[in-house]
């Protein structure tokens, strides 16, 4: 069982991991404004992916018998100044995530809850993933500085991706 310190921790997580949500397909809403698709794509492919995270928290909470616990969820922004600008905060987020990750884990060794460490790995190991996927694609969009046509080559590359 869950410790109800742990319990509204993961909680607020989960409100973490939907906000998460919310911001990347406000992201893919502000490029598809911009008739950047392939860009839209990467960020409603991150937006899954954050659902998706947020329901392995979801569950984690069901399966030890805690109580799951939904919170309103702020709207994000919705305007940025350029496909760098908007990479630039992603990769912000991720960074800022990586450190809710990093408290519940050590809060967790802190309780004593080897079940939810376990959980965290995998969390802990994805946001490796999750930094260096948007820092590589800042860095990109650095080299391409004001060349439209390496941004329209980095678009087309942003429309491969697919869902895990």
């Amino acid at each position: 069982m869950l410790s109800k310190k742990i319990e509204n921790a993961i909680n607020k997580q989960i409100n973490a991991e939907l906000w998460s949500a919310y911001l990347y397909l406000s992201m893919s809403a502000y490029f598809e404004s911009t008739n950047l698709g392939g860009c839209a794509n990467w960020m409603r492919v991150q937006a899954h992916e954050e659902l998706t995270h947020a329901m392995k928290f979801y569950h984690h909470v069901i399966d030890r018998r805690g109580r799951v616990t939904v919170a309103a969820i702020t709207a994000p922004s919705i305007n940025w100044k350029s496909p760098l600008h908007v990479f630039e905060e992603a990769f912000k987020h991720e960074q800022k995530v990586t450190g809710l990750i990093a408290d519940l884990a050590n809060m967790a060794a802190a309780e004593k809850d080897h079940a939810t460490a376990s959980m965290l790995k995998w969390f802990i190991d994805e946001q490796v993933e999750e930094e260096l996927s948007t820092d590589v694609i800042v860095q990109k969009l650095k080299m391409i500085g004001s060349n439209t046509g390496g941004l329209y080559m980095l678009d087309r590359e942003l429309a491969e991706r697919k869902a895990k």
